[in-house]
């Protein structure tokens, strides 16, 4: 089928493409204008804004954390009856049905799920599976466990750490490798109560910043995209921008990208012994072009924060709100459930006004990426919300006059006039995410692109408007007309997919015969245990 959308403003930029024209698709595919300029339907986009399918790279969508979280708090989903009419949260939903069309409805089409432990990688890709319409991918998590940490401790060689991770993202069907407070799990276990990145794990003799070297460089060395995808040391800690610094400064040379780093901008400053220090971290960005970051934006209201990082949300869990938490440990990452109110007091305000400082200091918006790290900062459906405040000056003013004063003296936000343009917003959630995950065929809307395509009804509103996309469609499939679900399909999970060495394999399966007197098949599953047809899509690795 060929289908005309036609008369829309493009806005392309990994294309350099702007203005208005018509977006031609045969079938999955965007296509070149065909000669005979016939269509079998055609979609009059005129007064409307057309971009790629967005692609958020950092959103808790499934797997074990998630649903502790759903059984943690029924009443804020669905599956609790009878419901209060206005819960918090009720705006997200918690089903995995829902945030496949929750997700759509806003003009999103690629999801990364950023935290896989890959001893229930199957766990996750079943969840992933049951999420409709957007395609996903799962980032493993290393850095916590015995076996690499064991392998760095005894000076393994950088053949057989690759060999390690090699095995550990095929058999997890990963897109990318993540490292979540590098070391300080087992540290946790030792009643270690506080880690930075050059305090030595006990037992193992090694640091953080060892664990993060020694895998961002295995990450480059198999040419897998995506950048080792590095949680912080001391998460939310004030005084953590030091740490974060410290961090972007081991790149040296190599990529690397920092998650959610508002969390990390916390100051030990002023009477309150919290500030907000941006501005000093968007300097670090700024002059060490080799990282990339996302932000996690806080957003005012009810959410849950969910992580593997079971040494921050040991401290956490006192602040719960509601009173309850979850603290969990395990071979490799814990982790924990802690449900949060965010207040526009004090500390939300300066919280809120960190990531928004960010985003705005950040100068390169190939480099900074659009996230709430959901639901840790807030439910994504935040995001309309939030478009809004990042491209008007005039609407924060508004929420900052509702703010105290004393919290705006610690922040450079008050003084900030950028305002972002539709062209950095498709940078930001379409074409550098796209290029960051190593996704040719997809955040552009050139010839050959998966016909991933998000229109947008001009309105004086932003959030209105990027809030209720007026058409998306997903490969070819309008999935979703003036902000309802018109039809459902299933994505896929995309992976990377590199050769095991077979020396590799065999030693792991007498490891883990050893410490878990398990076959290695029990932490390996066939792609057939998804009950999609094919249910991975596969991104190449750089060669």
């Amino acid at each position: 089928m060929l289908t005309r959308i036609t008369g829309g403003e493009i806005i392309d930029p990994a294309n350099g493409r702007a203005g208005i024209g018509d977006v031609w698709i045969e079938d999955e595919k965007i296509v070149d204008p065909p000669q005979s300029g016939q269509a079998d339907r055609v979609f009059d986009a005129s007064g409307c804004i057309l971009m790629a399918g967005a692609i958020d790279i950092h959103s808790h969508i499934g797997g074990g954390n998630v649903n502790t979280a759903r059984l943690l708090l029924p009443e804020q989903h669905k599956a609790h009856l009878p419901r209060p009419d206005a819960t918090p949260l009720s705006n997200a939903g918690w089903s995995t049905f829902q945030t496949g069309c929750l997700y759509a409805k806003m003009g999103f089409t690629t999801v990364i799920e950023p935290a896989m432990p890959p001893g229930s990688a199957l766990h996750t890709h079943l969840e992933l599976a049951d999420i409709p319409i957007i395609d996903k991918g799962a980032l493993a998590i290393l850095g916590n466990d015995d076996f690499l940490l064991s392998m760095i401790r005894d000076n393994a060689s950088s053949q057989a750490i690759d060999d390690y991770v090699t095995w550990t993202v095929a058999s997890s069907r990963a897109l990318g490798v993540k490292v979540i407070n590098a070391g300080g799990s087992m540290a946790f276990r030792e009643n270690v109560r506080t880690f930075s990145f050059d305090d030595v794990v006990p037992s193992y003799g090694i640091t953080s910043r060892q664990i993060v070297k020694t895998l961002q460089a295995s990450v480059n060395r198999l040419g897998i995209p995506h950048p080792l995808h590095v949680h912080c040391n001391n998460l939310g800690v004030p005084g953590a921008p030091d740490t974060a610094a410290e961090t972007m400064s081991a790149a040296e040379g190599l990529p690397l990208h920092l998650a959610h780093l508002q969390f990390y901008g916390y100051a030990k400053e002023g009477k309150r012994d919290f500030a907000s220090a941006a501005a000093q971290l968007a300097h670090v960005v700024n002059t060490t072009p080799e990282v990339t970051i996302d932000v996690g934006q806080v957003m005012f209201g009810q959410t849950v924060t969910i992580s593997s990082d079971e040494m921050r949300q040991f401290f956490a869990r006192v602040s719960a709100s509601p009173r309850k938490s979850v603290i969990y440990d395990w071979d490799g990452n814990g982790g924990g459930i802690v449900p949060y109110r965010y207040r526009p007091d004090y500390y939300g305000a300066v919280q809120w006004a960190i990531g928004l400082e960010l985003f705005l200091l950040i100068d390169d918006p190939w480099r900074v990426f659009f996230t709430t790290d959901h639901p840790n900062g807030a439910p994504f459906t935040a995001y309309p919300e939030l478009f809004e405040l990042l491209m008007s000056r005039d609407r924060r003013a508004e929420v900052i006059a509702e703010l105290p004063r004393s919290a705006m003296k610690h922040s450079t936000l008050p003084t900030l006039a950028r305002e972002y343009t539709f062209e950095e917003i498709a940078i930001m959630t379409r074409a550098a995410p796209a290029r960051l995950l190593g996704f040719a065929d997809r955040g552009h809307l050139g010839a050959g692109a998966l016909a991933d395509v998000a229109v947008y009804r001009r309105d004086a509103s932003i959030a209105k408007m990027l809030g209720s996309a007026a058409l998306v469609f997903k490969n070819g499939d309008l999935v979703v007309k003036d902000g309802e679900i018109t039809h459902y399909r299933w994505g896929k999970a995309l992976r990377v997919n590199p050769p095991v060495e077979a020396t590799m394999k065999r030693r792991l399966d007498e490891y883990h015969q050893s410490r878990y007197g398990l076959s290695l098949d029990w932490f390996d599953f066939p792609d057939s245990a998804i009950h999609r047809e094919q249910p991975f899509g596969e991104v190449p690795c750089r060669t």
